[in-house]
């Protein structure tokens, strides 16, 4: 009815202007078009929704979860326009300067925000950093950049939005998995809130991947249910079990900001090693050298002190020589993991150490 009803409005603004002619017959042309691409592609969407069912059933899911929640969906083309503009990262692509970024992400409004935070949530984030060994400020930062500290989780129905991205195509067998994987949720009873996220699926205060809910998400204050969405205690124990799941070392720093000689031979030291995971990311750190080493060769901490002696660590000049630079710990790997994005894994550690000074 809404097609028609566009069509019949189109004719009487052509009459009423008296031009019912080419420019007119064009409009009523795309609106049939529009219309007959829109009905193909939710047939398609339809279609692809009984691959989904056949699957889910092999993973589990029951029928009674299926037959309520995949008629409820629709395709959401707003969120694969939305994933079809995020920057492809092209090998050949020119690495922009980090300080922009950091201008935006380490702000004095996320810092104080951080703060004040840190100081309300301060004995719960203690009992965790000596539970697990991942430090306070660690989780408010990762808070604070993923929905800063809560305050916009997305508004995006999961399952739909990853049904569309999965069925267009590009990249299924992410999207697709986390689809089965947001329908094991609702299975297991997670509360229909809880399923709304980003466009790209990422729900709660730490914007989990449904599948890294399912594994790491952990319940903190004993009820029964990890809400990362509503508990901020759940949320914060969530973080530090991904963190401890991907190698955090008790003790050891993340990196830190040092300056470097301008006789430092940058070629000598450039990796030889070839990431199989975000190699563009991994290529721009040096090759590994103990603290010590670094030392010997001229590298000095910008706040005055090192760590200790055998911590091993790479170095990064992300705005390019002559610029801060930083030594990189094996902590650092563990926000990578989090988010694969120096710039994000840079502006996390230093809003922590911002937020913990």
């Amino acid at each position: 009815m809404r097609f028609y009803r566009k069509i019949v409005m189109t004719m009487a603004i052509c009459a009423s202007a008296s031009v019912l002619g080419t420019a007119c017959m064009a409009q009523e042309d795309a609106a049939v078009v529009s219309e007959e691409t829109n009905n193909a592609q939710q047939a398609g969407f339809r279609s692809y929704l009984e691959i989904v069912r056949q699957r889910a059933l092999r993973e589990g899911v029951t029928q009674a979860t299926l037959d309520r929640v995949l008629p409820s969906l629709s395709y959401n083309d707003r969120v694969v326009r939305l994933d079809r503009q995020q920057p492809e990262g092209a090998s050949s692509a020119p690495v922009p300067n980090f300080a922009p970024y950091k201008a935006r992400h380490v702000d004095a409004s996320r810092i104080s925000r951080g703060r004040a935070k840190y100081a309300e949530l301060r004995p719960l984030l203690k009992r965790i950093e000596d539970e697990t060994g991942v430090p306070e400020e660690i989780m408010i930062a990762i808070y604070g950049h993923e929905t800063n500290y809560g305050s916009f989780m997305g508004n995006f129905n999961a399952p739909q939005a990853l049904a569309s991205l999965a069925y267009e195509g590009r990249r299924r067998a992410l999207f697709e998995g986390e689809l089965i994987a947001a329908l094991k949720m609702i299975d297991k009873g997670v509360p229909q809130y809880a399923i709304t996220g980003s466009w790209a699926g990422a729900l709660g205060k730490p914007q989990f991947l449904p599948s890294v809910y399912l594994r790491l998400a952990r319940d903190g204050d004993g009820d029964g249910y990890a809400d990362i969405w509503r508990s901020e205690v759940d949320a914060m124990t969530s973080i530090a079990n991904y963190f401890v799941n991907a190698g955090w070392r008790r003790g050891e720093d993340w990196g830190f900001a040092v300056t470097v000689p301008a006789s430092f031979n940058r070629g000598g030291m450039r990796s030889r090693m070839t990431s199989p995971r975000c190699p563009r990311v991994f290529a721009r750190h040096s090759q590994w050298r103990t603290i010590a080493e670094w030392r010997q060769l001229g590298i000095a901490p910008q706040r005055g002190f090192w760590p200790n002696d055998n911590m091993m660590a790479t170095l990064i000049e992300p705005d390019g020589v002559g610029n801060t630079a930083y030594l990189l710990g094996g902590n650092y790997r563990v926000i990578l993991d989090y988010n694969c994005s120096n710039f994000y894994a840079l502006s996390v550690g230093l809003l922590a150490d911002e937020v913990r000074n």
